[in-house]
């Protein structure tokens, strides 16, 4: 199976993250992306609460960054992926950090964990002192 590939006629788009109002506009353009791919609104749901989930984290925990979103196709399956990326601190112990139940506090209390159950892929990759990637996918059924 091959990986997400972005579909040639579809919108993406990058905003940055600095201020609430971009965790805002982030969770805005999730949503329309997800309605454009006719996710069911339980699948949309899902998809911009973990894009929030993220984009407050990229905001305060990385220090601002960037939300890299579009739709994705994978063999027949279309689907809308978000790739959140800050030059922050980086998390120095992502096993606690992926822990149901745990949270550093201030966030909708989700948790990366959290992000992660409410997606269909996702993967993060983060080092101290030179900040975190995390993207995430949901397909449309």
């Amino acid at each position: 199976m091959s990986g997400p590939r972005p579909l040639p006629d579809a919108d993406h788009e990058t905003i940055t993250i600095e201020s609430n109002d971009d965790v805002v506009r982030a969770r805005q353009l999730v949503r329309t992306l997800a309605q454009r791919c006719k996710l069911s609104l339980v699948d949309q749901t899902k998809l911009v609460t973990a894009a929030s989930e993220l984009a407050r984290n990229t905001l305060v925990y990385g220090g601002g960054g960037v939300m890299r979103t579009g739709l994705v196709r994978r063999d027949s399956r279309v689907g809308v992926t978000a790739v959140f990326e800050d030059s922050g601190p980086g998390i120095p112990d992502l096993d606690l950090a992926l822990t149901d139940g745990w949270t550093s506090g201030g966030g909708l209390g989700l948790g990366l964990s959290g992000a992660r159950r409410l997606v269909d892929d996702f993967t993060l990759d983060t080092e101290v002192g030179r900040g975190t990637q995390v993207a995430v996918t949901k397909w449309a059924r």
